[in-house]
């Protein structure tokens, strides 16, 4: 049986720095589902703050409200109760069309699926965006991107021309181009080999070491998480642990331990951390 080690509380966020700007402000969200009579509580008062050039992964089990809370943070869906600001702006009560620009000016999203059109090549592919947002210069900026991911030889591929990796490059590019105030990361390596997943890992740490960008996972695997600078922890809608990774993993350079080891070693770096009698 795990034991906390010493007599902190882990569930307190890590302390507020003045010097930095706060991405993502969320306090005393609440999200319900309405299913015929029933009440589905997905969330039960979130509190959150993300700060500008952090990388913080976002775990839970199935059913804890992780995938509730991205599509809150993504700007896809509006929370029940509770106020969400993203770049300081209130994004909770916004309309559909406000969302919409919110979500092309400020969110950058990569997904487990990569999400790229069939027919159209990964200079296009990062375009899109551009195009939405009614951007000048496309073409110029849309390259850099793609060349800031090692793909400036792949412009005018196709997605079934590009391998996993290549293709999830792509669509980090996309991500990218129009320097938004945070990326959201949905399982980025969930279907990439394991070279293929550390390369794209790579990327995200240089991204977030070199040039400040605000990153969040969403993710169930504690050894993608590792690989972050904070790891906050959901069960049963509500946040249960929101710590720093002291020493996070430098992707490429650790063998990847047994599932059960990396387990242990993310709950003891993060979830355990207070009274130890709670635990016994």
């Amino acid at each position: 049986m795990f034991r906390r080690r010493n007599g902190k509380n882990s569930d307190m966020p890590p302390a507020e720095t003045p010097t930095r700007k706060a991405v993502i402000e969320i306090a005393g969200v609440t999200k319900t589902y309405k299913m015929g009579d029933i009440e589905v509580n997905a969330l039960r008062g979130i509190e959150l703050t993300i700060y500008e050039g952090e990388f913080v992964s976002i775990m839970g089990p199935s059913g804890s409200g992780k995938s509730t809370l991205m599509n809150i943070l993504g700007a896809l869906d509006q929370p029940t109760d509770g106020t969400f600001k993203l770049d300081g702006v209130d994004v909770s009560r916004l309309s559909e069309a406000e969302l919409a620009r919110v979500r092309n000016k400020k969110i950058g999203f990569v997904f487990q699926n990569f999400n790229l059109l069939k027919r159209t090549t990964a200079l296009r592919q990062v375009e899109l965006p551009l195009i939405y947002a009614g951007v000048g210069g496309r073409s110029k900026r849309a390259k850099a991107a793609l060349t800031s991911v090692g793909l400036g030889n792949r412009l005018d591929h196709l997605p079934s021309e590009l391998s996993g990796g290549q293709q999830q490059r792509v669509a980090i590019a996309r991500a990218l181009v129009n320097e938004p105030a945070m990326i959201l990361a949905d399982e980025p390596t969930g279907n990439l080999d394991s070279r293929s997943g550390t390369e794209v890992l790579q990327i995200f740490q240089r991204l977030n070491r070199e040039q400040g960008i605000t990153i969040v996972f969403v993710t169930h695997d504690s050894w993608i998480a590792r690989h972050t600078g904070r790891v906050v922890m959901l069960r049963d809608g509500i946040v249960v642990a929101d710590k720093p990774i002291p020493q996070p993993l430098v992707a490429g350079d650790d063998e990847r331990p047994s599932m059960e080891d990396e387990m242990e070693s993310i709950l003891q770096t993060v979830y355990y951390g207070g009274d130890a009698k709670e635990y016994n």
